[in-house]
């Protein structure tokens, strides 16, 4: 069959071919993830004294989390598992005696893993999202009885324009906040012009801050007015917090929230280090299957035996998990710039495979070349 495989007919049979790889390992792989959650998980459903129900709508609502989890290694062993198959029934020889070069399948795999990626990064924003909310929901709720809605920050600072907010209690579920301090600068920041005092402040986007029962303080005057009712001109909303609530993962809001609370918080003053980490690692992980596709072509070109390949590369993908986190942790902490934390994995193990194909395909290619150049003459 291998000799009817014209470059058009060879890119559908090595797409089908990868394809049913791929669903084989994802179900495979989603499965074993299952087994190994429920088996961990399944003493706390029985204590909560829940159904059936709610512990299929977990795992249920769950399963597009583990798809985008997993992904990127499924994607690596169907690649290794393909190419290590052809190479064992000398198609990749027979494509090669036929003038189909290295060069074709790194194109290929290339554009195929990008389609994947963005893929990825789209199915993980939404229907992903969703799910890892709501089984976060269900794993707080029912439970572990923790109603989400009651969470409170404690000892929360920020600055808008020229107000600076200091709230000892911070209810980002219901936009209140307690015991408040507000300090109002002058032009310059070298003046504090009003200290303004609250027991409790109410957020709305009709009325702003109302605070209640408000001390004014007046430094340069040594007085002090007392407002039941006392408005600020601040536009903040304090549902932005919920992203930085130590139970919470920021990376659990999609990207285009993600970004409008980062804006939201630096205008601020606060430090958003971490969530901008977050916002660039949910692009590098999508494109992480780029990453595994270059793995995947240098290791054929090491070596064609499937077995130690699929052992090499589940070890360099266990490789680049440990790189992620490490530049996630680095990023969060300020140790490394965000962007540069967040894609370091990628920039790594992407790196020294494609110098390996690159290894491989410069001599092919300038081989080529002079053989081209001989016939001429």
């Amino acid at each position: 069959m291998i000799h009817k495989l014209l470059p058009g007919n060879l890119a559908k049979y090595v797409l089908k071919q990868n394809m049913f790889l791929m669903m084989v390992c994802l179900g495979v792989g989603t499965g074993i993830y299952l087994l190994s959650d429920l088996f961990d998980r399944l003493d706390d459903f029985i204590e909560a004294g829940l159904g059936i129900g709610i512990i299929l709508r977990y795992f249920i609502v769950k399963m597009p989390l583990i798809f985008s989890q997993i992904l990127p290694a499924v994607f690596l062993l169907s690649m290794l598992v393909q190419l290590g198959v052809m190479a064992k029934n000398k198609e990749l020889l027979a494509l090669r005696t036929g003038g189909i070069s290295l060069g074709w399948f790194v194109r290929f795999f290339i554009i195929y893993s990008v389609f994947w990626s963005m893929g990825q990064l789209m199915f993980s924003q939404v229907i992903g999202v969703y799910g890892e909310q709501e089984a976060y929901r269900i794993w707080k709720e029912d439970v572990r009885k923790s109603q989400l809605d009651k969470r409170v920050l404690h000892n929360i600072w920020f600055r808008e324009g020229k107000y600076v907010v200091e709230a000892a209690e911070v209810m980002p579920f219901s936009n209140k906040a307690k015991d408040i301090t507000v300090y109002e600068f002058a032009e310059g920041d070298n003046q504090i012009l009003k200290v303004i005092t609250s027991e409790s402040v109410e957020v709305s986007e009709k009325y702003g801050w109302k605070l209640e029962n408000a001390v004014e303080l007046s430094p340069d005057s040594f007085s002090s007015n007392k407002h039941p009712i006392y408005t600020l001109p601040l536009k903040l909303n304090l549902g932005v917090f919920k992203a930085v609530d130590p139970g919470a993962d920021p990376a659990q809001l999609p990207l285009w929230q993600l970004s409008k609370v980062i804006n939201q918080l630096k205008s601020s003053g606060s430090d958003v280090d971490s969530l901008i980490t977050a916002w660039h690692s949910k692009w590098s992980y999508a494109f992480s299957l780029l990453t595994m596709a270059l793995v995947s072509l240098a290791l054929i070109t090491i070596s064609e035996n499937i077995y130690l390949n699929i052992g090499l590369g589940l070890a360099l993908t266990f490789t680049y998990y440990a790189l992620f986190m490490i530049g996630a942790s680095a990023g969060q902490s300020g140790v490394l710039p965000p962007i540069l934390a967040a894609w370091i994995g990628n920039i790594i193990i992407g790196v020294l495979a494609a110098l390996r194909i690159a290894w491989v395909l410069v001599p092919e290619s300038v081989g080529k070349y002079f053989g081209r150049q001989k016939r001429l003459k």
